[in-house]
């Protein structure tokens, strides 16, 4: 499997089946974290890591406390597409898989999406 990008009027191809992504939330300033999978039924959330809670980002009611972080597994059906805002403001996002990360929505791209490519 593939996930495409699209951002700025951009589509880019990454040739993997599985990613992180992280950001920072705006008011908060508290990291979170989430590992997706791309399948054949869309882009499947594994697991989800928050270094915090509060102002609407609460972890999963099954959370434990793991170095730090209160890890869980959203129970969520796979999405076709996952839009992500990039205002330029708040911090960017990082998209990794294997050791290698990449920042998006530095700048203000208005919207990002991710989905598997068909």
């Amino acid at each position: 499997m593939s996930l495409c990008l699209l951002a700025a009027g951009k589509l880019t191809t990454l040739a993997i089946s599985a990613f992180t992504l992280g950001w920072t939330h705006s008011v908060e300033r508290t990291e979170w974290q989430e590992d997706w999978r791309v399948t054949p039924a869309g882009l499947e959330i594994v697991a989800a890591r928050v270094r915090g809670s509060g102002a609407g980002m609460e972890p999963g009611s099954d959370a434990r406390l793991v170095d730090g972080w209160w890890v869980y597994a959203p129970r969520v059906p796979p999405l076709r597409e996952l839009v992500l805002g990039a205002s330029g403001a708040t911090a960017p996002w990082s998209l990794c898989t294997d050791g290698d990360c990449m920042t998006l929505g530095a700048n203000a791209d208005g919207v990002l999406r991710l989905r598997p490519c068909d």
